[in-house]
């Protein structure tokens, strides 16, 4: 699989990364001072520990099944549903299945 996403070339997000056995991968699809957009794959059982950025972001399910806490109130998504995750509210992320994820983070 190629590293880098190329420009102005369609290209399908789920099929862009792959699962690792025992990990979590990630891939920068573009990184820039007003945010970030990044892929993720998670093998089942991994996951996010409970963390927060001073900056919003959206999580788009891409494949498979997660469990995304936010402010301790527990959210369990499927493949083609989002939720926004508030800026300086903790959150974290779970695999109950294997699972992919679009990150779309504003900074400013």
């Amino acid at each position: 699989m190629n590293n880098q996403i190329e420009s102005a070339k369609a290209f399908i997000s789920s099929e862009s990364i792959d699962y690792a056995d025992n990990s979590v991968v990630s891939k920068t699809i573009i990184k820039k001072p007003a945010g970030n957009i990044t892929l993720f794959a998670f093998d089942k059982g991994e996951g996010l520990a409970e963390h927060s950025t001073p900056h919003e972001a959206m999580v788009q399910i891409l494949d498979g099944k997660a469990e995304i806490i936010i402010g301790g109130n527990p959210n369990n998504l499927q493949s083609g549903e989002c939720i926004i995750l508030p800026a300086d509210i903790p959150h974290s992320l779970k695999a109950t299945e294997k699972f992919k994820m679009m990150l779309v983070m504003l900074k400013s």
